[in-house]
């Protein structure tokens, strides 16, 4: 087990690696000076040199990335002063010369060029709401899908299983910012006054008298469009795979002992069909993390996506790359946790 943990992490890690290196080169390719995003179009040259060296993008592309690498790994050299201890937070290891030393420190995903805060504390302010928004449209997607795609499955070729399938296609064929704005039309605008849903709106909004007050209903449009897709194809992974279940002599067995239909369905079929379900699941959750990046735009609702995409608009690279960062360390967990919830459900399946 801690060998498998080990060499796992260890390839998370490599691919993290990779998507540092595509997106910082990518970044530097691009025609766009962040300086000048910064500063304005009206900006001085000394202003834009000032900026420039402040943040480093006056030296070569290769001393950046080996600048960066340095910042972001937990390992790194950094001067042995005050003012990189209050930067970096590190904890001092060993000295490499009169002036730098090895330090154990968290990666550090630099300053917004934009806002000038931590990245690390700007994505900590609007993380919580993309994962309430993940985690609630994943509850949804799942209540229901494995639902329909248990009742689909028992009742094969009949009017409600095309009725489910016909809905699965339908919500597979949708992409998330089409359905989110017809979603966001009719329940958040022309059915308004029945619904008393908006158009837009975040999870948190600002009372003059309560302060930040957590207003639940702007959480639901966004919330049914973001899980529409992983719902859709939950109801067909679970059609698929509980009907190929209750065809296998087991299942024969049971109802030859005579067994209930619902202690045959949900007791025996059901935990042996979940494994395509539970990997569906797992990387529809991690996926509607990167998801979220259109929904939350459509509908104004601030989270992890939309400071993405102003950051994309502003060219503010630091808040770029740490929201890619955090995307792909929920994949890598969520991938080993995958592995694990395996082995608990079927003993068949050993890690390694």
């Amino acid at each position: 087990m801690i060998n498998y943990l080990i060499r796992k992490l260890f390839y998370g890690m490599a691919v993290m690696l990779g998507i540092v290196v595509v997106v910082f080169f990518l970044f530097n390719i691009l025609p766009v000076d962040p300086a000048r995003m910064t500063q304005g179009q009206r900006a001085d040259v000394q202003s834009l040199q000032a900026i420039r060296k402040e943040f480093g993008l006056d030296k070569p592309v290769p001393v950046q990335f080996a600048y960066y690498i340095n910042d972001l790994s937990p390992i790194g050299i950094h001067l042995n002063t005050n003012e990189e201890k209050q930067r970096y937070h590190y904890i001092k290891l060993f000295p490499v010369s009169a002036d730098r030393v090895v330090a154990l420190k968290w990666p550090y995903l630099r300053r917004s060029y934009q806002t000038h805060k931590e990245v690390a504390a700007l994505l900590l302010e609007v993380i919580p709401n993309t994962l309430v928004l993940a985690t609630t449209a994943m509850i949804f997607a799942i209540s229901i899908g494995v639902f329909l795609g248990v009742v689909s499955a028992v009742n094969q070729n009949t009017w409600i299983d095309r009725l489910a399938i016909s809905f699965s296609t339908l919500g597979i064929s949708a992409p998330s910012f089409f359905a989110g704005i017809i979603i966001a039309w009719v329940f958040g605008f022309e059915l308004n006054k029945y619904t008393g849903l908006n158009m837009s709106g975040s999870l948190t909004t600002y009372d003059p008298f309560k302060g930040e007050v957590i207003t639940w209903k702007n959480l639901i449009l966004p919330m049914v469009t973001l899980g529409l897709r992983p719902l859709a194809i939950i109801v067909q992974l679970t059609r698929n795979a509980m009907l190929d279940v209750l065809g296998q002599d087991y299942i024969r067995t049971a109802r030859a002992k005579g067994l209930s239909n619902n202690a045959i369905i949900y007791r025996h079929a059901l935990k042996n069909a979940m494994n395509p379900v539970i990997t569906a699941i797992a990387n529809w959750f991690a996926s509607l993390l990167a998801g979220s990046f259109f929904v939350e735009y459509v509908f104004g609702y601030n989270g992890l996506g939309k400071t993405t995409v102003d950051a994309l608009e502003m060219s503010d690279f630091p808040v770029v790359m740490g929201s890619i960062l955090f995307i792909a360390f929920i994949f890598v967990v969520i991938n080993i946790l995958v592995d694990i919830i395996y082995v608990w459900i079927d003993p068949r399946v050993k890690l390694g």
